[in-house]
């Protein structure tokens, strides 16, 4: 903590203890509270997991579906704006609570300590001498010490109750030897031994110190070293080192290259005396995509490793995915449950998160406790593909992407539908994505073996589909899946709650970022729930946004459901059906998972709401909102609304590569083939870069016709392109042309919207041209009925905002409505869509819900509102707007 800035506040703190906390003596005999185990939290929840086997459950029964419409907030605190005050935003961290006081990364990497009745900050540190760890995923507590990570790979021992640094220690220098990048990860606390993970950096590893001192226990690597053999509690035994093929002539041995990376943070089973890891994929000799050099299974990556609590010694392992070169890794926080399985009672591990599997293990031997099938698979032999790999009986996820036809009226479409061209899916003269033989794919034939008797003599985008240097699509990615978000397992329902994102990845061995998500997709998302016994998919609720980036859900005894949006929402749900009951905007994305907990006999939810900015880029709302909810809470914001504004609009389609160019500046003619409109080199010639079509976002009004040119020597005298190349519009299937070098073909946009289209001689150059309205005002045309907007509440809190809000506008003759209709709020980047419009001679008819209204305007009594909608007049379409002032009273 920083002198001077904010002084520790201390305050006497009744101890809450819930029903399924222990109480240990700590050293010196001081009295502490050990987290849960595999019991519900009560009236804390000291982990980042909830318990100790992160079931993100708690036994608190206050808040039920009989009153969630009387759930308002109590309190919000900007954790920045506290001393030392900073303006960063952003932050993945999930909140823990302990004796009533909240405990959290900030979004600068600072810890900060909050009163969890009245939100107010007891303290806030900051290191000096050293920089914070600016991303965080959660702190622990114990033994009166709250722990995080810091810069130079340091763990950091606070005092719970005054933020003062109790210790520092770089257990690198420790060990002697190089643990990774300890940063980003939450750290566990569990009976006086604190974990921490690496999140980077060469073969990285988990790491195990005292808390008492900070003192080194030990660490064990995602790539261990040649020669030593682990044999597990079963009797079976691995040199894991030698997974990772021979040394290489130069000396490099890819195990200890670069490893595999423990992203998240473990699970603990003080009953086994068990602490849970998984390592993610393969980072290693030359990149993560290619093989060729580490054939073997490249043991422990992606694996689940079960280690001594104490001692580090290993005791089993499971790998989920062999040889990985997809980044496909299963790292989300292990959780544990006791469950019944065909009428036995079974101490179990769920594991898997990006592959969309769900692989339940016994948590004592590591054997699959539910049936696991080794399937064939096609392999590359460039790559050195593992020829199975482990699929569970029962799926989360499709296991393939779907070849949807080019068609208006499937747009978007399916989730996991796929973009055209790649892997050779070519739409035909009807839209339908028919597999071309002939197409780029060809190239790599001689290297594929396909498993006997299969079913195909192509890949079709499904799961581990192999690649080498050339695109190809699959599902469901290193940024979909579970990635990272925590599940939940509910005592009552027997159910686990697993939130996923869509996004299909294009592999080649240069890919960046382990992987292009195909630019023009929609990335979506949301929650299933399966039965745990089973592994059967029991509801699936696809909300329309990414959850698989730290929105993992919590779940209560009175079957609730409580998960954060990256477009600012905090949703409440049935947890038995996935019904959304209750709805609450923050004002920014939350990527993290809410908690509950009980201070002077009132439950309360926590959330913090900052943002990040996985998958949608700078299009998310970031911020560093910590906020409380109970029955009854009366809080509300300068707008005079419990809620804060919507979020500006999320990018859900992946966008292009490149800065939009106005249409009348290249005379609205759009290159294929080419990244350069001037260079005449041979490099330029035929691109498949993804930023290949020149421009890749070019901006005309509606009406414009649109030239598409395959460059030949009349453009380029030099170096023209010598392969046809297409246009492929999509996913509306607009239009398709293929042209040889020197063709050209046009296209008139009549309709306002963003239009995507790629190529089918190497399907990464991607462009879009976005066609807008030009706007005419109609001063005067805009009245609200009445001209006084009342959005009070009849019970005072936010749900008790309803009822429409009526508008008419008056229209020019000859306007026929083209669209939806919009109002443009003070205090929202989101327009507010209208709930019914309609028109009426010259008249159009709108109403707008007083709900969506109301946390988006302030009170007052002159606040203007704008009405944008388009029209079709005369055969074009046209965009009007009108703006009214009106009174809003709350």
């Amino acid at each position: 903590m920083k002198p001077g800035t904010l002084a520790p506040i201390l305050f006497a703190v009744a101890v809450a203890v819930g029903p399924s906390t222990a109480v240990a003596s700590g050293p010196h005999g001081v009295q502490q509270a050990e987290p849960p185990g595999l019991e519900p939290t009560g009236a804390d929840m000291p982990t980042v997991g909830g318990n100790l086997a992160n079931q993100h459950y708690s036994g608190l029964r206050q808040i039920s579906q009989r009153n969630i419409d009387r759930l308002g907030p109590v309190w919000r605190t900007h954790v920045s704006a506290v001393a030392p005050a900073s303006d960063d935003v952003g932050q993945q961290t999930t909140p823990i609570v302990a004796d009533g006081v909240i405990y959290l990364d900030t979004p600068g990497g600072e810890v900060i300590a909050v009163d969890g009745r009245t939100g107010a900050p007891r303290w806030k540190w900051a290191p000096e001498g050293f920089a914070t760890a600016d991303t965080r995923r959660g702190v622990s507590i114990g033994q009166g010490k709250v722990y995080t990570l810091a810069d130079g790979d340091r763990i950091v021992a606070l005092d719970k109750d005054t933020g003062e640094q109790v210790w520092v220690v770089q257990p690198a220098v420790q060990a002697g030897v190089d643990l990774g990048n300890l940063d980003r990860v939450a750290t566990v606390y569990h009976d006086g031994v604190v974990y921490a993970h690496a999140a980077n950096g060469d073969r990285a590893a988990v790491v195990a110190v005292r808390a008492a001192d900070g003192g080194h226990l030990w660490h064990v690597f995602g790539g261990p070293d040649r020669g030593t053999v682990y044999t597990d509690v079963n009797g079976d035994s691995v040199d894991a080192g030698a997974t990772w093929g021979p040394v290489l002539p130069d000396g490099t041995q890819c195990n200890l290259e670069g490893g595999a990376t423990p992203w998240m943070h473990g699970a603990v089973d003080p009953g086994l005396g068990l602490y849970y890891m998984t390592f993610g994929n393969p980072r290693s000799c030359r990149s993560s995509q290619d093989g060729s050099l580490r054939p073997g299974d490249n043991l422990f990556s992606t694996t689940m490793v079960a280690v001594d609590l104490k001692t580090g010694a290993y005791r089993w392992h499971y790998q989920s995915i062999r040889h990985d070169v997809w980044d496909m890794d299963n790292v989300h926080p292990p959780t544990l449950a006791d469950i019944r399985i065909k009428g036995q009672k079974r101490k179990v591990v769920f594991y898997g998160s990006k592959s969309g599997h769900q692989f339940v293990l016994d948590r004592a031997t590591g054997k699959p406790v539910l049936p696991v099938a080794d399937k064939p698979m096609i392999v590359d032999s460039r790559q050195h593909n593992a020829a199975t790999q482990p699929f569970p009986a029962e799926r989360l996820l499709p296991e393939c992407v779907v070849w949807q036809k080019l068609d208006p009226r499937t747009v978007p479409g399916d989730p996991w539908r796929a973009v055209p061209n790649y892997n050779g899916y070519q739409a035909d003269a009807d839209g339908d994505l028919v597999f071309d033989p002939d197409s780029y794919v060809k190239a790599d034939e001689p290297f594929l073996t396909y498993p006997q008797g299969s079913p195909t003599d192509h890949r079709r985008g499904c799961m581990y589909d192999p690649q080498w240097n050339l695109p190809i699509l699959s599902t469901t990615s290193q940024n979909g899946g579970g990635d990272w978000s925590n599940n939940s397992y509910s005592h009552s329902t027997n159910l686990v709650y697993y939130p996923y994102g869509a996004n299909p990845v294009a592999h080649w061995n240069g890919a960046a970022a382990n992987g292009q998500r195909a630019i023009g997709q929609y990335q979506t998302g949301g929650i299933l729930a399966y039965d745990a016994s089973t592994g059967k998919v029991r509801w699936r609720n696809h909300l329309g946004t990414d959850m698989s980036h730290g929105q993992g859900p919590l779940t209560t005894a009175t079957d609730l459901l409580f998960a954060g949006q990256i477009d600012g929402r905090l949703l409440a749900m049935d947890a038995r059906d996935g019904d959304v009951l209750w709805d609450f905007q923050t004002g920014s994305g939350i990527a993290g998972a809410p908690i509950t907990y009980m201070v002077d006999g009132e439950q309360y939810v926590a959330v913090l709401a900052a943002g990040s900015t996985n998958p949608y880029g700078g299009s998310v709302t970031q911020g560093d909102s910590l906020w409380a909810f109970k029955l009854g809470g009366a809080y509300t914001t300068e707008s005079g609304s419990q809620e804060g504004p919507d979020t500006a609009p999320l990018t859900i389609r992946r966008p292009v590569q490149g800065t939009p160019v106005e249409g009348s500046t290249v005379n609205d003619t759009v290159y294929l083939g080419r990244q350069n409109r001037t260079a005449d080199t041979a490099a330029a010639r035929d691109s498949t870069s993804q930023a290949g079509m020149n421009p890749t976002h070019l901006r005309v009004p509606v009406g414009t016709t649109v030239t598409f040119l395959n460059p030949g020597a009349e453009t380029f005298p030099n170096f023209p392109n010598q392969l046809p190349h297409c246009a492929t519009q999509f996913f509306e299937g607009l239009f398709n042309p293929r042209l040889n070098p020197g063709e050209r073909f046009e296209f008139t946009f009549d309709r306002a919207g963003e239009y995507y289209f790629n190529d089918c001689t190497d399907p990464r150059p991607t462009g879009k041209i976005e066609v807008y309205a030009t706007p005419r005002d109609l001063p005067g045309a805009l009245r609200f009925v009445p001209s006084t907007i009342d959005l009070g509440s009849r019970t005072g809190i936010f749900t008790g905002v309803r009822g429409p809000v009526t508008a008419t506008l008056t229209l020019p003759a000859g306007h026929r409505l083209d669209g939806d209709v919009e109002l443009r709020t003070p205090l929202s980047r989101s327009p507010v869509k209208a709930t019914h419009a309609t028109t009426a001679g010259r008249t159009l008819i709108v109403t707008f819900d007083r709900a969506d209204l109301d946390n988006n305007v302030p009170a007052g009594d002159a606040v203007p509102l704008t009405l944008v909608a388009n029209f079709r007049h005369a055969g074009d379409q046209r965009q009007l707007t009108s703006t009214a002032t009106v009174r809003i009273r709350k």
